[in-house]
């Protein structure tokens, strides 16, 4: 069996849930918008047999990525990770787009590969359990709204059946104070009682002197975790937060390959690592990540899309819990309007992994058909 074609699919989706105003975390705020570009990367094999993954950078994987894979066995895929970065068409490999192309590439191939044997990833790439926690992610700033506003969003995740909720905190490039922040993380508390798990998420937005007095203040509250406290490069920082509070310390999103992440674990910065299988290179490199926090007793909770963050903590002993936006989210596009066939359903805040090959999930073409921009 061998690759025949790699290529991005684009299509322009209806969002019609998205907040009717803007709605911002700590460093970026979105517009509301009517609709929502999606891409998909598509690997083909000469027995028709095909794999895909969401996002893609067309100009990146068809011209430059696409020719390392054609004619490789898909199954090789430690090979063609390897092929895809050390065979890179220009030197030094860059870590940004370039590793966000290589990932979606690296992540259809799992696709394909569970395809193929007629396994789910999960247990492709090891296999611990088939039911995994979820964590409901939301409490974004929304221009104008209120701390009853963010409390009625909390309890309704609740009503839903999670047991762990997240919301943003470090909203001072939008006028948000330390003091309001600290306000809503206390009412999101006793509006849901000590029963439930609630995590806090800065998106890098303090430094690290900023992130200790906020930890403190928000100690009392016993949240799950405190996300990305300060800058992602800023690793000293983080040490110096972790140092000065119990709350666990969890970062990770914006990094990538093992490289990027053995320094960050090996001198203990955080306390629950966050590689997302979409950034960090793929499944295939997020697997040695893992491995690398297993060996110091640090749990993996990745950042990113459900479907593969579950497969993802499915197959490690340190999987701890997987992120996911309700289907009652005012900022949820997981389903992309029926784009894909069969989600992965998320019951009381657990996910029980279908026995489906790959990723379990399948392009509905119909649907595809009507949302799908043709390349020019």
């Amino acid at each position: 069996m061998k690759i025949v074609d790699v290529k991005v699919r684009e299509f322009i989706l209806p969002k019609p849930k998205a907040p009717s105003k803007p709605y911002f975390n700590a460093i970026i705020m979105r517009r509301p918008s009517m609709d929502r570009v999606i891409r998909i990367t598509q690997i083909e094999t000469d027995e028709g047999i095909t794999g895909f993954w969401f996002g893609g950078n067309r100009e990146i994987i068809e011209k430059r990525i696409k020719p390392k894979l054609l004619g490789e066995n898909p199954l090789m895929i430690e090979r063609i990770w390897q092929k895809m970065y050390m065979g890179g068409d220009r030197k030094p490999i860059p870590k940004g787009d370039y590793i966000v192309a290589m990932s979606c590439v690296d992540n259809a191939l799992w696709d394909l590969a569970g395809k193929i044997l007629g396994q789910p990833v999960y247990r492709l790439l090891g296999g611990y359990s088939n039911r995994v926690r979820a964590y409901a992610a939301g409490g974004y700033y929304i221009e104008g709204g209120s701390i009853e506003d963010l409390i009625e969003e909390m309890s309704r995740y609740v009503d839903e059946g999670f047991t762990a909720v997240k919301m943003k905190v470090g909203g001072w490039r939008f006028g948000v104070d330390m003091k309001t922040d600290v306000e809503r993380v206390k009412a999101v508390r006793e509006a849901l009682g000590d029963g439930i798990d609630i995590m806090v998420d800065a998106n890098n937005a303090w430094n690290a002197y900023e992130a200790k007095r906020f930890a403190k203040l928000v100690e009392t509250y016993n949240p799950y975790w405190f996300e990305e406290p300060v800058h992602p490069d800023d690793i000293d920082g983080s040490i110096e937060v972790k140092m000065s509070t119990t709350i666990p310390i969890a970062s990770g999103e914006n990094e990538f390959t093992r490289y990027g992440f053995r320094d960050l674990i090996a001198r203990r910065a955080v306390d629950i690592i966050q590689a997302d299988p979409n950034i960090a290179g793929g499944l295939t490199e997020v697997r040695k990540i893992a491995a690398i926090a297993a060996a110091y007793h640090i749990d993996f909770a990745p950042h990113g899309n459900y479907v593969i963050g579950s497969h993802a903590v499915a197959a490690f002993p340190n999987g701890l819990i997987v992120e996911c936006f309700p289907k009652s989210s005012p900022y949820r596009d997981s389903d992309v309007h029926g784009l894909y066939k069969d989600p992965i359903e998320i019951r009381n805040g657990w996910i029980e992994i279908p026995d489906k090959p790959g990723f379990g999930i399948e392009i509905d073409e119909q649907v595809a058909e009507r949302y799908e921009v043709r390349k020019k």
